[in-house]
């Protein structure tokens, strides 16, 4: 075993145990009806596997985010797809850091228990995409509530979730000092919400991934539900992101392993002109290639987590470690459909369905040229070119 993949050595034997009661044909099935995996979702639940980060006090194992990424990286390597969950996991980030008191503990004990779905993350929107500073959904006081206005679109899970994270705009870009100003975030019941100024339309992509659109036509949401102060809701939200791409990051490491894992066993055993094709440097040769990129990016996704966890500044750490993390999975996801060949596209070997699942990453939740951006900028000291 490496020493990438040593930590917490009891979660992620838990985590497989429970991820082998839900193999290849349960995933398959629910592709080919476009459902959530409600049950392998409320076993994770049940099992506490999603409250994990969440403190003590309210419920939860108050563990650090380093076992969330353990636990979100063996669910996929044991070929499952935590990207039906993980948001539970980085919107905490937001709540956690910038919510009140009784906001937590209004919130967490129920999400902890999991009789509270926090599952949605709103920022996208149609006419912005990443670039956050010019969302155009509006909210706006009027006496304890706040009416929201606009759109939202490829937000994940929102039919599966009870609550949302929501960014909008309280003050117009043109009126801010800077860009970031004036943006505030709130925490939506969609319970209460949809038909009643939210609504939601599916919108079917190349994977099953319950992504939706969002319409708000004077939706109220009571003002006690911002989270953190008004106008400054993009650094709440910036917790949010970092918790995000470091745990989408641990994804992609366990996505690269079951690939590398996959691909090996496979050249080990497949015969042709009479000798394992992995005997062949062609095929063996970019297949460790693949494992070394892995255990490098496994290292930068852990050290940004440590981070993370102490509060450090990581920004640039959890972009890098996104960016490389998902180039590591997406290269070994290559490798593994060349080496099957013909069988690598035949439904029964999941191979083509992880390879969909995987090439998400290259796009969200941020995608790589943006990541490059911020680190010519911001690490590199060149000019903006936006």
């Amino acid at each position: 075993m490496s020493s990438t993949n040593s930590n917490y050595p009891e979660i992620r034997e838990a985590v497989a145990k429970l991820c082998s009661q839900y193999p290849g044909e349960y995933w398959r099935a629910l592709d080919d009806t476009d459902t959530y995996p409600t049950e392998f979702v409320q076993a994770l639940t049940d099992s506490g596997f999603l409250s994990v980060l969440i403190p003590e006090e309210y419920g939860g194992a108050g563990l650090p985010i380093e076992a969330g990424c353990v636990i979100l990286e063996e669910i996929q390597r044991s070929g499952c797809n935590g990207g039906a969950c993980h948001a539970q996991m980085y919107t905490m980030g937001t709540l956690l850091r910038h919510g009140t008191e009784e906001q937590k503990k209004k919130y967490l004990p129920g999400i902890a228990e999991g009789s509270l779905r926090l599952q949605a993350f709103g920022v996208t929107e149609p006419t912005s995409g990443t670039d956050t500073t010019r969302i155009r959904t509006m909210a706006v006081r009027d006496g304890d509530d706040y009416v929201i206005n606009g759109q939202k679109v490829f937000i994940s899970r929102t039919e599966h979730s009870d609550l949302m994270v929501l960014l909008t705009r309280t003050t117009p870009r043109d009126e801010c000092k800077k860009p970031s100003d004036g943006m505030s975030v709130f925490l939506v019941d969609m319970r209460e919400a949809l038909g009643n100024g939210l609504t939601i339309n599916p919108i079917k992509t190349m994977l099953n991934h319950a992504t939706t659109e969002l319409f708000f036509d004077n939706m109220r949401v009571p003002a006690a539900n911002m989270l953190g102060a008004e106008g400054k809701g993009f650094k709440c939200i910036l917790d949010g992101m970092n918790a995000e791409r470091i745990l989408i990051a641990s994804e992609c490491i366990g996505d690269a392993r079951f690939f590398v894992e996959r691909a090996s066993a496979y050249a080990c055993e497949r015969e042709v002109f009479g000798r394992p094709i992995g005997q062949n440097q062609g095929v063996q040769f970019p297949i460790a290639r693949n494992y070394v990129e892995t255990e490098a990016a496994a290292l930068m996704v852990y050290n940004a987590a440590r981070l993370f966890d102490e509060g450090k500044p990581c920004g640039s750490e959890a972009n890098m470690c996104k960016l490389v993390a998902s180039e590591a999975s997406w290269h070994a996801a290559d490798t593994c459909l060349q080496t099957h060949g013909g069988f690598g596209y035949a439904q029964e070997y999941d191979i083509e369905r992880k390879f969909r699942e995987t090439r998400l990453y290259q796009t969200a939740p941020i995608s790589t040229n943006l990541i490059l951006s911020h680190v010519g900028i911001h690490e590199l000291g060149m000019p903006k070119s936006f």
